[in-house]
């Protein structure tokens, strides 16, 4: 019987797998648009910013602050992008590691297979809930950086 549990928790454990390389899919759809926004919209204001500085009547300190100046969107943007998933990412970790919690008290009350069946359960409404504040992350990281939406 312990051999079948374990066949059982390892297939779990597979879709388990398939379903997080589903919200990454997902995640980076969702989150294109901005780090397209970030990667080239910012980045060139940034370059043009940047190249206007170097202006041979200007002293090297002025110019280095001048470029520093254009950066400061670009580098505002992505510490704002990055946050933000690493918020999501806790918060989906934390949630992640409730269900392997309740994962190993089951295997002491219940057989493997059950109690592998129970955290796959709790592991899809747990990324379902990730998934559900998702677009919700991304209209307020969008509506931060002024990109509309089309």
């Amino acid at each position: 019987m312990d051999h079948i549990a374990a066949a059982e928790e390892q297939i779990v454990t597979e879709r388990i797998r398939r379903k997080l390389e589903e919200v990454n899919a997902t995640a980076q759809s969702q989150l294109s648009p901005i780090q397209d926004h970030i990667n080239f919209t910012l980045q060139q204001a940034y370059f043009k910013c940047a190249y206007e500085c170097f202006d041979r009547n200007r002293k090297q300190e002025e110019i280095a602050n001048c470029v520093e100046h254009c950066s400061v969107p670009v580098v505002n943007a992505q510490q704002h992008f990055e946050g933000e998933m690493s918020q999501f990412q806790e918060r989906m970790n934390r949630s992640l590691m409730v269900c392997q919690d309740k994962f190993e008290a089951a295997k002491l009350h219940k057989n493997r297979g059950d109690a592998a069946k129970a955290m796959e359960s709790c592991v899809n409404t747990s990324i379902e809930d990730s998934l559900d504040t998702l677009p919700h992350i991304v209209q307020r990281m969008k509506t931060s950086f002024s990109i509309a939406d089309g």
